[in-house]
């Protein structure tokens, strides 16, 4: 079939890259971009991050205008309308009732922000995944709000370093007993957890969120080891799940995620997905996984829209994961994954010097590397990832980086 109509479902930076790789490609056909959100294609990491500074524009930033998106790109759009089913016999995406066509489809439609039990019609109490999340928590921050973030996760922890740069008492609330251990590990999670502590934000560990009290808006909420926080603002950082709800019963295989093979097809045919929904075998580790991160998102996109207009050659997408998070006055970044047998800390100490970079070993491959405040080392390891550098190679390299950056010291001269 020489498909004449593309679909994307989700205007996301997936969505968008789709639309735009589709283009690139020389595909003239009909494009139609459908979206939950009414808001043109924004970029997400800005809105725990910049966005929430208080001298920061209050503009949500958009990737393109719509006149471009509809004059220069030829793209329908369907904002604010969430797409509700999927028939993969008839080819068609249902869309507020009615049915759009399709001969190629991207799946694009991200993940939704999990919300605690009891929170739903309390005022104050926010997830931050949307741009209309970002708005209500920093005219909260605004106002000068106590604040409590519940998770230490990446997105919790951005809130928190915002809040704090403010001057705004945060205190975060953390179930496990460090933070960050499925994305980082336990050692490195702790010396996370020393940026929070280092930065005035009180850090509750190993307790959970039991309960919040407020008559109509969020008052305190309440923990397992009895104590209670008072709070004007309460953000939820605790993870995310694929938005692939509305995909039931469309035949396609949902587990964690919109399952996919090398190339991201989904095994519906002409069907293609990408970004967070997509759970897709990565042939770089030679398994399945699932990644909410910027780059990956993007390159996911580009891959899926070509893949799905020329099936025929389509490409297997390898990737070393990668993302990158902003707390206080550091910069952390990550390449791999964080599934390892051993974490050693290579270079530095994060508590000390404030930078370190930490190496993941899985058998005898290098896996992973996590720096803080070392921006010039990370894509150096990704590439000895990418290429299945040895553990004893990537130590060697670190030595070597080490040590080149020692200061030169001249002995004195004798007199």
């Amino acid at each position: 079939m020489d498909p004449r109509s593309l679909v994307v479902v989700g205007a996301s930076l997936a969505g968008l890259r789709a639309v735009e790789a589709a283009r690139k490609a020389g595909f003239d056909g009909r494009i139609t971009l459908v979206g939950a959100e009414p808001h043109l294609p924004y970029d997400r990491p800005p809105l725990s991050k910049a966005y929430l500074d208080a001298a920061s524009a209050t503009e949500i930033p958009v990737f393109r205008s719509e006149d471009v998106l509809r004059t220069e790109l030829g793209v329908t759009l369907r904002l604010g309308e969430p797409a509700t089913g999927l028939d993969t016999g008839r080819r068609q995406v249902v869309v507020g009732g009615e049915p759009i066509p399709y001969d190629a489809l991207v799946l694009a439609t991200g993940a939704t922000a999990r919300r605690l039990p009891g929170t739903d019609g309390l005022r104050g109490v926010h997830t931050l995944r949307t741009a209309d999340d970002a708005v209500a928590v920093r005219r909260a921050l605004d106002a000068g709000a106590r604040t409590v973030v519940i998770g230490a996760g990446f997105i919790g922890s951005e809130v928190a370093s915002a809040a704090r740069k403010r001057g705004l008492d945060v205190t975060v609330v953390e179930a496990l007993p460090t933070p960050l251990v499925r994305a980082v590990g336990e050692v490195m999670g702790e010396a996370c957890a020393w940026l929070h502590h280092r930065n005035g934000t009180v850090l509750h560990c190993g307790v959970q969120v039991t309960g919040f009290e407020g008559e109509g808006r969020v008052e305190r909420v309440l923990l397992s080891d009895g104590g209670a926080l008072d709070a004007d603002l309460v953000v939820m950082g605790a993870g995310a799940v694929p938005a692939t709800g509305w995909l039931e019963g469309s035949g396609l295989t949902l587990d964690d995620g919109v399952v996919c093979d090398t190339t991201l097809f989904t095994g519906a045919p002409g069907v293609y997905a990408a970004g967070d929904v997509a759970r897709w075998h990565n042939p770089v580790f030679g398994r399945s996984m699932r990644l909410e991160h910027w780059t990956s998102a993007a390159e996911q996109g580009a891959v899926a829209a070509r893949n799905a207009l020329d099936p025929a050659a389509a490409r297997p997408y390898g990737t070393v994961p990668y993302f990158w998070s902003d707390w206080y006055d550091s910069r952390i970044q990550f390449v791999g994954v964080p599934q390892a047998d051993e974490i050693r800390v290579a270079d530095g100490d994060a508590a000390g010097e404030g930078r370190c970079v930490a190496l993941y070993r899985e058998a005898d491959r290098l896996c992973g590397a996590l720096t803080v405040n070392a921006p010039t080392e990370i894509m150096k390891y990704r590439a000895l990832i990418t290429r299945g550098a040895s553990w004893q190679e990537a130590l060697t390299f670190a030595e070597a980086r080490r040590t080149a950056r020692r200061p030169t010291t001249v002995p004195a001269l004798d007199r």
